[in-house]
């Protein structure tokens, strides 16, 4: 490739160390396409014969076949896709193979490559997070009625829900779809035209390329064009909190599934045994989701730190901005299709639920709101009086509906028999009627909006 100025070859190591091919050869549909809108747009503006340009498209194309088939290459000599495919366009066509790079570089090359196939990855993300949205709102149709205990600090807090809690993580995805649909949008201009650093003297038509390949038009800076990799950390940081969500999850199923909780139980096709002990039955799948979000998180900080130093325009580093966009993407593909797989298949043991929420006192911030509400009392003197109640229950071994009127008028002359009312669980969740809540109508409203979204029929 420079032969002209080089009158050595490299040596064994430096084969070895600038070859990119073994991973960007993913890249080759959108090196292919590249190069194709290229082709088209130099017969176009004359700067190639339109029989130099027909040719070579048709070369594209059967190389293209070649590589779908599976015959993709593998000599380190070659580099990376972007030569590999010029050789072999070479093999089929001949010398017209070499106009193909007039008024280009691989510089401005791989950032196209590059930022289709960021692009393509992210509507595979949002195709299955949707999937993931489309489960978790089914499940928790099922569940709108059905009280769980809710924490905080993994101590009982107040009852809820479990419709309500599976729906905490449709929202926590929908943002994740915001995130990946928010990047996409940003990073939808084409740097092919910018050529290695500085533009082209060829009278090109970016717009042109720009349009054929899908883009909303060119960058509007050669230097920045080429050197741009904000779209690649734009997935990398949308990847990472999609991860983290995702893990939360996991972790969720993981405890849940614990004899000690017993929530929930995984189905055979997410679970395995143990090489010794034959009762036992492990959340595999999840902790592997939750261990997979230290990985892309790992990802994103490679190339956080890959960049951070980086004078304009490109440098060889930037070759190492593929890997861990490439992995993270895997990894994240095989947490979303795990994880909607447990959600969609996972015995959600609601008598359990139910059981542990009548415990721990789960009810007493509703006393201490009937105290506000009924007794006029300051928040902060019913919060007192509540917290002598749970004391004297806790010493009685019994729940706060358990306890005998006259013991709650011997804390506070104030509570009468219309508390009884409120200290059940289901009265507790029905309660929380406010916007958000986890009142079970509120619970089906909101399942009926998400539903609504997921369907088309209005904005998410």
């Amino acid at each position: 490739m420079w032969g002209g100025r080089f009158a050595q070859g490299p040596a064994a190591v430096m084969r070895e160390i600038n070859a990119s091919l073994p991973f960007d050869k993913r890249l080759w549909r959108q090196d292919i396409a590249g190069s194709i809108a290229h082709a088209r747009m130099l017969g176009a503006q004359g700067i190639l014969s339109a029989a130099d340009a027909e040719v070579i498209i048709g070369g594209l194309e059967a190389v293209a076949a070649e590589y779908e088939a599976g015959d993709l290459p593998e000599d380190l000599d070659l580099e990376d896709i972007h030569m590999a495919t010029e050789t072999r366009l070479a093999e089929k066509i001949g010398p017209v193979a070499g106009r193909l790079h007039t008024a280009r570089s691989r510089n401005d090359q791989v950032a196209t490559d590059f930022r289709l196939w960021v692009r393509d990855a992210m509507d595979e993300v949002l195709g299955a997070l949707r999937t993931l949205q489309r489960a978790l709102v089914a499940r928790a149709g099922e569940h709108t009625d059905a009280v769980m205990p809710g924490f905080t600090h993994l101590q009982s807090a107040q009852p809820v829900t479990l419709g309500h809690h599976l729906m905490a993580y449709y929202e926590m995805v929908e943002r994740d779809c915001s995130r990946f649909a928010d990047a996409r949008a940003r990073m939808n201009r084409s740097p092919l035209g910018s050529a290695a650093l500085a533009g082209t003297g060829f009278p090109i038509d970016r717009h042109m390329t720009a349009q054929a390949l899908g883009f909303d038009g060119p960058t509007d800076n050669s230097l920045d064009s080429v050197s741009d990799r904000d779209f690649a950390l734009d997935y990398l940081m949308a990847a990472g909190q999609c991860a983290l969500h995702l893990s939360r999850l996991a972790e969720e199923f993981v405890i849940w599934a614990s004899q000690p909780f017993g929530f929930i139980s995984l189905p055979d096709a997410y679970s395995t045994g143990s090489s010794i002990m034959p009762q036992k039955r492990n959340p595999d799948a999840a902790e592997l989701v939750r261990g997979h979000a230290g990985r892309i998180i790992g990802c994103m900080t490679s190339l956080c730190i890959t960049m951070k130093g980086l004078p304009l325009a490109y440098s060889k580093d930037m070759q190492d901005d593929k890997p861990p966009v490439f992995e993270a993407h895997d990894l994240l593909g095989l947490a979303i299709t795990a994880m909607t797989g447990m959600v969609e298949t996972t015995t959600f043991r609601t008598d359990r639920m139910r059981a542990l929420a009548q415990s721990g006192f789960a009810t007493a911030t509703d006393l201490a709101d009937w105290l506000v509400r009924e007794g006029n009392v300051p928040f902060r003197e019913a919060h007192h009086i509540t917290g002598r109640t749970v004391k004297a229950a806790e010493e009685a071994g019994v729940g706060l509906a358990e306890l005998p009127l006259e013991t709650l008028r011997a804390i506070d002359e104030r509570i009468d028999e219309r508390v009884y009312a409120v200290l059940t669980v289901d009265a507790s969740v029905a309660s929380r009627r406010s916007h958000g809540g986890t009142a079970p109508e509120q619970v089906r409203a909101r399942i009926a909006q998400a539903q609504a979204a997921l369907d088309g029929d209005v904005a998410p």
